[in-house]
């Protein structure tokens, strides 16, 4: 399982117009790539993932008004994390800090995450949303970082690393699929 994750560096206690805009952006490259996606630390007080799905579908225009998110939750593939206290839920396998600065003794590439998830490995990639990225405690926690740039270590702008992400990894999937016959 591969799963995009979002964590909310923006405001832990109200929803703003950049949450939701981050959502309805990531919805259709989960879909459109075969990820899972979660939300860590959103405020949406003890709702459900096909709840928050209708909500954020009537208030927007990007895919296709919302439909991916709801087919995503439809499929149990949306998921609603609380901020971390220790670590993450198991299901979710290795946690990944997407970072253009990643610590030497936990980098891994894309095509070592790619290949590793052909071999049936499950990744969380975690997204900071915000100007401060991800908290220092997320890197901690992480079991590897991924510079999504592999080594040019490019700052890349939160929408387009929303983007960038899942394509690679999946395009990499392929290209490995078709080379090695997985």
């Amino acid at each position: 399982m591969l799963t995009l994750a979002l964590y909310n560096s923006y405001d832990p206690k109200k929803l703003h117009e950049a949450h939701l805009r981050a959502i309805a952006r990531a919805a259709p490259i989960c879909y459109a790539f075969d990820f899972h996606l979660a939300l860590i630390g959103f405020p949406f007080e003890k709702k459900k993932p096909a709840e928050i799905a209708e909500e954020i579908s009537q208030n927007t225009t990007i895919g296709e008004g919302g439909k991916y998110l709801i087919e995503l939750a439809r499929t149990n593939k949306f998921h609603l994390i609380e901020f971390p206290k220790g670590g993450f839920p198991p299901q979710f396998g290795h946690i990944v800090a997407t970072t253009r600065k990643p610590n030497k003794n936990k980098e891994i590439s894309s095509h070592q995450l790619a290949e590793r998830a052909l071999k049936g490995e499950s990744f969380m990639l975690i997204v900071g949303l915000g100007r401060h990225g991800l908290p220092k405690e997320i890197f901690k926690l992480a079991n590897y970082h991924l510079d999504i740039t592999d080594g040019k270590r490019i700052s890349l702008e939160t929408c387009t690393a929303i983007g960038s992400i899942p394509t690679k990894i999946r395009t990499i999937m392929e290209e490995l699929k078709w080379r090695k016959s997985y």
